[in-house]
């Protein structure tokens, strides 16, 4: 099989072996060489043009970074009020375009290691920002201000759990069904965030 130059390989192919590779391989055992042969290129090839695999990994959790990103965008263009836009947020992070066993398995092998490489720590900071600065802003307008962040984080946890969980998982992923769960514990959440204000206002009124 002949080998590809690099500039002859469309980028998204180049991101698509990359989470290939490291999907079957493992982010810390895979090798230029064996992601280079997933894209029909040669290891120098693909290095010469990345500098090095944390590089291409960058590249890739970029690519995955707008996936997301999109997902929001898109839902949140048709969301109205704080509730739907705090859901659509929720969902979009179990949005088709990337809730896929290959692209679980990379996006959690991503952030354990990002501690350990600064390209991929910015890249794990500016999401949780994102994904932060998202539930605050809706939050504000659903959640007192004592309950808030312990909500947001719940919300975050839960959802980094489901992805911990897909990604170790061997059976099919089945977004939709996902996203409805994560749905509604998003909604249980706020009802019981409304449920404990309410019990502690009439427990603070005079009698």
């Amino acid at each position: 099989m002949s080998r590809k130059r690099i500039r002859d390989i469309r980028h998204d192919e180049l991101i698509a072996a990359t989470i290939a590779a490291v999907h079957s391989k493992g982010y810390a055992a895979v090798t230029m060489a064996e992601i280079a042969a997933e894209a029909g290129a040669t290891a120098a090839s693909i290095n010469y043009y990345f500098g090095s695999k944390d590089r291409l990994m960058e590249a890739t959790m970029r690519h995955l970074l707008e996936l997301l990103r999109q997902a929001t965008l898109r839902r949140l263009a048709v969301a109205e009020g704080p509730q739907a836009r705090l859901l659509a947020v929720v969902e979009a992070n179990f949005d088709d375009s990337l809730f896929q066993p290959a692209q679980c398995s990379i996006w959690v092998q991503f952030w354990a290691n990002a501690p350990y490489s600064a390209l991929l720590a910015r890249l794990h900071h500016i999401n949780r920002q994102r994904v932060r600065s998202h539930f605050q802003a809706e939050l504000r307008a659903l959640v007192p201000g004592a309950q808030r962040e312990t909500l947001r984080l719940a919300l975050q946890h839960y959802m980094d759990g489901i992805w911990l969980q897909a990604a170790q998982s061997d059976a099919p992923l089945l977004p939709d069904v996902v996203r409805a769960e994560a749905r509604r514990v998003a909604l249980l959440l706020l009802e019981s965030a409304a449920l404990s204000s309410s019990s502690k206002a009439r427990a603070q009124s005079p009698t």
